[in-house]
């Protein structure tokens, strides 16, 4: 028997989950357009673990997203994660963000494609068959009307995420198909995380990072012109 805690905090939806053996016992998530997870992941964290009547000490492993996404959401959930297994002394489990979104559709046949937004026409995004199998690396690149045509050509491809949503107009062939409101869980992190488990696949704690894909940019301010 196995309680995890899921955290997911990559993008706008800050997402936390308890589970037993892959099932979902509790969970809260937020998703409000904006990046409230510093306020609101631990109020979260303490409803899910009261509503399943499970004390922290009582959790065997705490999972959290892995990324690619948000830079500071994902400091945000790794920094939680790694606190709770630092002061519990249990296992990190990490997940990657875009599989999980990937597990959060089914189809019979065809492509999956998860994307995340990394701002302008840029997306993050990996390639998945229905059997959730990695067709193709995770890469950040900047969309185009030819984008994924080697997929499209071969028959339907099924795009999710918050990275999705902009594509709709240039992506418009005709296998193209969208599929709106999916982010990123705590939910399909469940059952993966309990998966990890099972096979002892944990991370080192204190030498654990997120998955950023890119260096994340500082861009720093105009110079205001003094004024006299």
């Amino acid at each position: 028997m196995a309680n995890i805690l899921n955290i997911e905090t990559a993008t706008k939806n800050c997402s936390v989950s308890i589970a037993k053996n892959g099932e979902i016992l509790a969970i809260k998530e937020l998703n409000n357009g904006n990046y409230s997870h510093a306020e609101v992941l631990h109020p979260f964290i303490v409803e899910v673990l009261k509503e399943a009547n499970i004390k922290t000490a009582e959790i065997d492993a705490v999972a959290v997203s892995k990324g690619p996404g948000s830079y500071t959401g994902l400091r945000i959930g790794v920094s939680a994660a790694k606190g709770l297994c630092f002061a519990f002394n249990k296992p990190l489990i990490s997940i990657d963000t875009l599989n999980s979104l990937a597990h959060s559709i089914s189809f019979d046949k065809g492509i999956i494609i998860p994307m995340l937004d990394a701002r302008r026409m840029e997306v993050y995004a990996a390639v998945y068959d229905t059997n959730y199998q990695q067709k193709r690396e995770i890469k950040a690149e900047i969309i185009d009307e030819n984008s994924f045509s080697d997929f499209l050509n071969m028959g339907k491809v099924y795009f999710l995420g918050d990275g999705a949503a902009k594509c709709k107009e240039i992506i418009t062939h005709e296998n193209a198909v969208f599929v709106d409101d999916k982010y990123p869980s705590s939910k399909e992190m469940a059952e993966l995380s309990y998966f990890k488990y099972k096979k002892n696949d944990i991370e080192d704690v204190a030498y654990f990072e997120p998955f950023y894909l890119k260096d994340f940019i500082v861009i720093p301010e105009k110079k205001k012109k003094p004024t006299f």
